[in-house]
């Protein structure tokens, strides 16, 4: 059975994901700060067929860098190795950059790209003595298009997507895969628990994300795009996924269109 780590795994895709996984025989570790909410993951994922010691509900915060060592030998210890790691933990933000305090794009830049970096960097020794695993990374449509009201959450995943592409090419020769989760928008609490200009949580669903695919289908085509071995993942439906194209093909007309969007 394949040893699956998801970070995040307490709410959203990462929740979802976790369940999917655990309907298919994965082994799991699941992490996010929430202990209580992983917990109860944790049962749901035993109720769709999952064995409870085949879960290893790992509390895990993600900008607490020097803690990534330990809960890397919490997994070997458990499971002895590490075939897929899913890092997707992160938080989005929905104020005006006038608007904005440095500190929460600070904040971004620690959860979002910081903290997935220093986790892949504990892993990645296991995966490379190992021969074999793959990385993947949550990304957003955001980490390839620039939109309002969100300058530091798409800041933080284009480093992302840099990141991981750099990676992908560094470790191809060593046996380990790595994969770029670009969703559109989900049906989830992403702008609920979005920072608002002063650091606090917006607290509202916003129209795309409340009109957005239905998060179960969403890690229905994460999992198809990993166990294919896909480099990139780009899942969502409507705009978001037109805007990856324009960006590519007419980024002239993407940036008007999004220049316009209210």
């Amino acid at each position: 059975m394949k040893v699956v780590w998801i970070t995040g795994a307490s709410s959203g895709i990462g929740e979802a994901l976790a369940k999917l996984y655990a309907q298919r025989g994965a082994r799991l570790v699941l992490s996010a700060r929430r202990e209580l909410e992983l917990k109860r993951v944790k049962q749901d994922c035993i109720r769709l067929g999952a064995n409870s010691d085949d879960i290893l509900v790992l509390p895990l915060d993600i900008t607490h860098y020097d803690a990534m060592g330990d809960a890397v030998e919490q997994v070997q210890n458990q499971f002895e190795r590490i075939d897929l790691l899913i890092n997707n933990a992160g938080i989005s933000q929905r104020s005006k950059c006038l608007d904005t305090d440095l500190s929460v794009y600070q904040r971004l830049m620690e959860v979002d790209v910081i903290g997935q970096i220093a986790l892949t960097k504990a892993v990645l020794p296991v995966m490379v003595k190992q021969g074999d695993g793959r990385i993947a990374v949550t990304s957003s449509v955001a980490g390839k298009v620039g939109v309002k009201w969100r300058t530091g959450y798409c800041a933080a995943k284009h480093a992302v997507m840099g990141f991981f592409d750099a990676l992908r090419a560094e470790v191809a020769e060593l046996g380990v895969e790595v994969s770029t989760i670009t969703p559109g928008f989900i049906k989830t609490d992403v702008a609920k628990n979005a920072m608002a200009g002063d650091g606090n949580a917006f607290g509202a669903d916003d129209e795309d994300i409340e009109s957005g695919m239905n998060v179960n289908k969403c890690a229905h085509k994460i999992v198809q795009g990993l166990e294919r071995g896909e480099p990139e993942i780009a899942v969502g439906e409507g705009l978001p996924m037109v805007a990856l194209l324009l960006k590519r093909f007419f980024p002239k007309t993407l940036f008007r269109i999004v220049a316009n969007k209210p």
